[in-house]
């Protein structure tokens, strides 16, 4: 199958640059270098371009990596397809997996437990981002499955659906905020914490808020917040608004420290797609994790 050499140029290219592959490989620079060298006088034309300290991969350079990613998830497909053929409890393989987080944090963990005892042979990679972040991830063929708010659907990529869920509006029990209505002319007004640009829970908000004919320039945006966690803990500290996904708040909820504030014809829900890149549907793997998260009782 894929010899050593190529999964040396492969971390190179995903790197741009010897010394990061090297360290990800846990073999030195030199050795590194012979490798690609080793490669570059096989196929008798260079695969990087040196400009000082940085690199980048020539044209041959780009279509040997184009061609050795299929290559891998040929690789990857075998391995599992065989070991399947006597027993699909005996299911071996290798599944990155990515989601956004929400998904990551809230909803994963209980049906990745269980999964892992269904399929004790399959080892499993989460990357925990934002949607972005996941979509371009897989598009760089860095994981094989996501999980992701999706508002826009690419042609390269398949979309299945796997589950809905609210954004809920909330403050700190000891906000003044809290035990309030408030009316669409009051919320402009009032101070927010929001999360990141990238976000799928923001772009849930602002689709929401779109359809009202509010504008991001008309609210009052306080501070913006990488992550749900960081979002929530700033919200117990602090007496502005925040909106978070229902999920990740039910403790807070129940024991009353977050308390939801409901906002005049504001409703956000949205929907969480699977996502693969086009002709890998039929990669048994991700459609076992597929299959079984789907029967999973949330």
């Amino acid at each position: 199958m894929i010899s050593f050499s190529h999964r040396v140029f492969m971390e190179v290219a995903a790197n741009l640059s010897f010394s990061k592959a090297a360290q990800v490989l846990f073999i030195t620079q030199p050795a590194v270098s012979k490798h690609i060298k080793a490669l570059e006088d096989q196929y008798k034309m260079p695969l990087f371009e040196r400009k000082g300290n940085s690199i980048s991969l020539t044209e041959a350079g780009i279509k040997l990596n184009d061609y050795l990613k299929q290559a891998t998830e040929i690789e990857r497909k075998i391995a599992y397809e065989l070991s399947i053929l006597s027993n699909a409890a005996n299911a071996a393989g290798h599944l990155r997996l990515g989601a956004s987080t929400t998904i990551a944090l809230y909803i994963l963990p209980y049906i990745l437990s269980g999964f892992q005892h269904e399929y004790a042979n399959v080892g499993v990679q989460l990357v925990n981002r934002n949607s972005e972040y996941i979509l371009d991830a897989l598009l760089r063929h860095e994981v094989d499955l996501g999980i992701i708010e999706a508002e826009t659907k690419l042609t390269t990529v398949t979309y299945t659906h796997f589950m809905s869920d609210e954004v809920i509006p909330v403050c700190s029990a000891k906000s003044p905020l809290a035990g309030k209505s408030l009316s669409l002319k009051q919320f402009v007004k009032t101070p927010l914490a929001v999360r990141e640009r990238g976000s799928g829970t923001l772009t849930a908000l602002l689709k929401a808020l779109s359809a009202l004919h509010i504008k991001p320039a008309d609210l009052s945006i306080k501070i913006r917040l990488g992550g749900t966690e960081a979002l929530k803990n700033f919200l117990l500290a602090d007496q502005c608004l925040g909106f978070m996904p229902r999920p990740s708040i039910i403790r807070q909820l129940a024991e009353g420290d977050l308390v939801e504030v409901p906002i005049e014809g504001l409703k956000i829900t949205r929907d969480f797609y699977f996502i693969r890149r086009k002709g890998t549907e039929d990669n048994g793997l991700t459609g076992n994790f597929m299959n079984y998260a789907g029967k999973f009782d949330r």
